[in-house]
């Protein structure tokens, strides 16, 4: 096969739960829905607004922990993006190469 080797699609997914959460990305979405069915319970009569206030913790949590072509999920890919632009921009070639940039000089 010309030295190559492909590596399955689904090699990591062994490792999630339902083949797509991580325990904490269970962690956050049962939390968002417990408040939401906890702030349900002590609302009892709430308008149209109100109810989609007390929504928003299932709603922001389930859209976080929603899966992505190509990563794992939302939180994951917002993660990426933060670790992007807060991290180091500037990338040092640590690698070997026949021809290098700089030859040692030998004394």
């Amino acid at each position: 096969m010309n030295d190559s080797f492909i590596i399955p699609a689904n090699t990591k997914k062994s490792q999630l739960i339902l083949g797509f959460f991580t325990p904490t990305d269970l962690i956050i979405f049962l939390t968002g829905v417990s408040l939401t069915i906890i702030l349900l319970l002590i609302m009892q009569n709430a308008s149209f607004v109100e109810l989609v206030l007390i929504l928003m913790p299932a709603l922001v949590t389930g859209f976080l922990v929603m899966p992505v072509p190509n990563y794992h999920n939302v939180l994951q890919l917002v993660t990426n993006i933060i670790d992007f632009y807060k991290g180091r921009r500037n990338y040092y070639w640590k690698g070997w190469c026949i021809r290098d940039e700089f030859k040692e000089e030998t004394k």
